[in-house]
Order: C-alpha cells, then structure tokens, then sequence
C-alpha cells in the first residue's frame, strides 16, 4: 500500500497572520517597514504616525507584536510602549539615535536606523517566536 499524504481539511480554519502594530513617522520608512512586514507574512496595523492614536491603538487592538520608533514627531513613544508592556505585547523600538531606554526599557529590543529589511526580519521574527498564536483581543 503507498503511503498516503493526507489532504488539508477544508474544515480547518486558516491561521490569521500575525498582526504588528508600526508605529513611524517619516513616512519613507513607515512604508519600508509596511511593504517589508506585508513581504515577510504578517498583517501591518497602521503605520501610525502620531502618539495620540498609538497609544489607542495600542490599547484596544489585538496585536502580536509592534515595531515603535523611539522618537515620534518630537515626543517620546513611551506611553505606547507602556501599554504594550501592560498588555504583554513583544515589540522592539527602532530609532536613528544613540539614546539610552533606561530600565525601564531594557529589555526591549532595539534596532537602529539605518537597518536592512533582513535586520528587521530577524528582529520581528525573534519577538514574534515567543507570541502564542492567535493573539487574545484587547480587554
């Protein structure tokens, strides 16, 4: 008898991608990091380019992961970092400078700028191997 492959169940709901929050504010980069995202599989939320709705986001949306730049039109993205944080969200700060994050933060990945599409693959794909999957929606 030859070994049979089994055929998929048509019954057996596709997984969703994971989504990643892209928090960004030079538009240049915010669409690199949309197109690469899209490219390496996940679904993109946003990009966001203000803190305002950020942090909303980052508060109510069921998300994997979030990539933040460090810097957002002037203001520091920390709030959104916090949400993220107290929501058990993995997510990595990107940034063009050589600022310290503090304690607080240190932990949380950073990736500097100018990066490769690859860096922030390797970068997205170390948060994300920790995440379960599907991720639970926002409380």
């Amino acid at each position: 008898m030859p070994d049979m492959i089994p055929e998929p169940l048509m019954d057996e709901p596709a997984l969703a991608p994971l989504r990643v929050l892209v928090v960004e504010d030079e538009p240049l980069v915010a669409i690199m990091l949309e197109d690469a995202l899209q490219d390496f599989g996940y679904q993109v939320v946003g990009p966001v380019e203000n803190l305002k709705a950020a942090i909303q986001l980052a508060g109510s949306e069921r998300l994997d992961a979030a990539v933040l730049d460090i810097n957002i039109d002037g203001a520091i993205s920390d709030a959104v970092a916090d949400k993220l944080m107290t929501r058990g969200i993995p997510f990595l700060f990107v940034s063009g400078y050589a600022r310290d994050l503090g304690l607080r933060y240190g932990t949380v990945p950073l990736l500097r700028k100018p990066f490769t599409t690859n860096d922030l693959h390797r970068a997205v794909a170390a948060l994300v191997s920790r995440v379960p999957h599907p991720s639970p929606p926002a409380a």
